[in-house]
């Protein structure tokens, strides 16, 4: 039998007012004596009614998350620290996978807007910015989460995503690599674009000039093949940056397939240090994203919104850090 806002009251000792002011977060309750009671809803089961809350213009205590793809490592540890954060502060998470795709954007923010969600964090690419007009214009709070829109004035945590190219670059450059790739993600990924921004100019600081044509665009699906493309060019390179891990994964693969050795015959370089990139063969350098810090840091600036919608919203950058695994080393041929 569900628990009951009655049984909640009875548990805690105080009275169904007191747990009714908690739920929507009113009243004057000290912090201890609030998280004590949210402590017995979450044992005992129970959750106010999302329906019963919409249509009395309270709280549902819920929120969106929009990622790219739940089955890619880095946003399937991204959602574990939404959910995780957000039931820490009472909010029930719904994670939609948007694949990327404005139309499957679109459609998800209307219906998180129709579900009178509390709020939104966004964490997926997005190339027109009107497909979160029922958001935006529906007034849901909404926060940017590894992504952002300058021109939209709303709470972001994200990685300082240029400041990991440069060090990708910078690593490469000192173990002596001049030949250089780069396997990115769509256009339409902010943080993609940043990160090869960063790359190539670390590199035309010392001199490199980075070979357009050694520049790919690609899915994830696609990776292994983009990365046998350049693998089998004329002058193929001795280093490859890929703006994420799965993207490397697949160089990996398709090194394996041609019979060349990483990293003796070609370093390759990742981004996230998801959990995958400890066990490929070999383990894979990588620039690390503090993926839980992000998680948990979007959930508090986008319930701080909730709360002070009035509040200038806070830009949060944080630092990526170079991970060296056995995917890198000084390269074994000379460099004309």
């Amino acid at each position: 039998m569900k628990a009951t806002i009655y049984d909640v009251a009875k548990e805690a000792g105080v009275s169904i007012a007191t747990v009714s002011l908690v739920i929507n977060g009113k009243g004057k309750i000290s912090k201890e004596r609030r998280e004590e009671i949210r402590g017995i809803m979450m044992r005992m089961g129970y959750k106010p009614s999302m329906i019963a809350s919409a249509l009395t213009g309270k709280k549902t205590y819920a929120l969106g998350l929009l990622v790219p793809d739940i089955s890619n490592p880095f946003f399937a540890e991204i959602a574990r620290a939404v959910e995780d954060e957000g039931q820490r502060h009472g909010y029930s998470v719904f994670i939609c996978s948007t694949d990327n795709k404005d139309e499957k954007v679109g459609h998800y923010a209307a219906l998180l807007q129709q579900k009178n969600v509390d709020g939104v964090i966004i964490g997926t690419g997005i190339r027109e910015l009107s497909v979160l007009d029922p958001l935006l214009h529906g007034g849901v709070p909404i926060a940017f989460l590894a992504r952002e829109f300058r021109s939209v004035e709303v709470p972001s945590v994200v990685v300082d995503d240029y400041a990991g190219g440069a060090a990708a670059a910078e690593h490469l450059i000192a173990l002596g690599h001049r030949r250089l790739a780069v396997l990115a993600e769509q256009d339409s990924i902010s943080s993609s674009r940043e990160r090869v921004r960063g790359f190539k100019q670390a590199l035309e600081a010392v001199g490199i000039t980075l070979d357009p044509a050694l520049v790919l665009s690609s899915a994830i699906k696609e990776s292994k093949a983009s990365a046998l493309a350049l693998m089998r060019g004329e002058h193929p390179p001795t280093g490859i940056f890929c703006c994420n891990d799965l993207l490397a994964i697949g160089a990996l693969q398709a090194a394996k397939e041609m019979g060349i050795r990483i990293p003796h015959d070609c370093s390759i370089i990742g981004f996230d240090d998801t959990v995958l990139a400890s066990v490929t063969d070999p383990p894979l350098t990588t620039i690390a994203q503090p993926i839980e810090q992000m998680g948990q840091i979007a959930v508090q600036l986008l319930v701080r919104k909730i709360g002070r919608p009035g509040e200038r919203p806070e830009r949060i950058v944080l630092r990526p850090e170079l991970s060296i695994r056995q995917s890198s080393m000084a390269p074994q041929t000379e460099i004309s």
